[in-house]
């Protein structure tokens, strides 16, 4: 059986895990790669530095890299020029997040796959292959459900001072941070998304509060009606979710499937496992 090189990246991090005869052999962890941010020839120096050296005397015959900003074509061959470079021998597979996500999820069956993180994303999967898709389109305009959907509105409360005294106070204690630096971190800095999912660490640490509540439900609902509605496909297959935002409020969305009369499957916090499991 080859010895095969799996990786799940984001744009921040990058986990990469050794499979030999079938089972985990190695986990490697890295910067994330994204080819929207790095050249191919700093995707190099990057894996030269932090991936090759924790590979030594390890043969790797198959890559299967996952990773974000590869929905362009120009990107994957970006990114399959550096392992053909690092990795001449190597056979070589590039697809983008959301594949990494149904397949981890939903195996070789059908299924709905949803990504619920700092952003969202979801796909009607057949088995082999995503064949419809109703995209997030980024935290502007989209990324229902997402940490930085939820985190909008998690500062939205405190700055329109929506929240009570207890919660407006609870706020200010965790962030410290004023009006001002919130409106120049999402309207001036870079990584607004990222900024914003930031604060949706303030729903998980106060449940139970009836604001806050709402706004986990409310933010979850919204990607169920803007997109699960959307696949007739939700009715009659399983409906799987992967992310930080997913694993954290998974009882919410197994209420809302039950609301909805959906089938709810497997929840998971990161693809890794899943991901495993496919290419054993």
């Amino acid at each position: 059986m080859p010895v095969r090189l799996i990786a799940d990246s984001g744009a921040t991090k990058c986990e990469w895990c050794v499979l030999e005869n079938g089972k985990k052999k190695k986990t490697i962890y890295t910067q994330g790669i994204s080819p929207y941010f790095l050249s191919g020839p700093q995707i190099v120096a990057l894996l030269e530095k932090e991936l090759l050296p924790k590979l030594k005397k390890i043969t790797v015959q198959e890559i299967y890299f996952y990773g974000t900003g590869l929905g362009n074509p120009n990107n994957i061959k970006i990114v399959k020029s550096v392992f053909k470079k690092l990795f001449p021998k190597a056979k070589t597979e590039v697809q983008n997040d959301l594949l990494a996500a149904a397949r981890a999820l939903c195996g070789k069956t059908k299924g709905i796959a949803c990504i619920l993180g700092t952003g969202a994303n979801s796909c009607f999967y057949n088995g082999r292959k995503m064949v419809k898709n109703s995209p997030g389109l980024g935290y502007i305009l989209g990324d229902e459900g997402s940490g930085a959907y939820l985190g909008k509105k998690v500062v939205q409360y405190y700055l329109y001072n929506t929240y009570d005294e207890e919660l407006k106070a609870r706020f200010e204690k965790r962030f410290m941070v004023t009006p001002m630096e919130i409106l120049e971190n999402v309207y001036k800095k870079p990584l607004a998304n990222r900024y914003l999912a930031s604060f949706a660490i303030f729903l998980a640490e106060n449940r139970g509060h009836y604001m806050i509540e709402n706004i986990i439900e409310d933010g979850l609902n919204d990607f169920f009606f803007t997109h699960l509605y959307k696949y007739r496909e939700s009715w009659t297959h399983p409906i799987h979710f992967v992310g930080s935002i997913a694993f954290g409020f998974k009882d919410v969305l197994k209420d809302l499937c039950n609301t909805y009369e959906l089938e709810l499957g497997r929840v998971l916090k990161a693809p890794m496992q899943g991901l495993i499991e496919y290419h054993r």
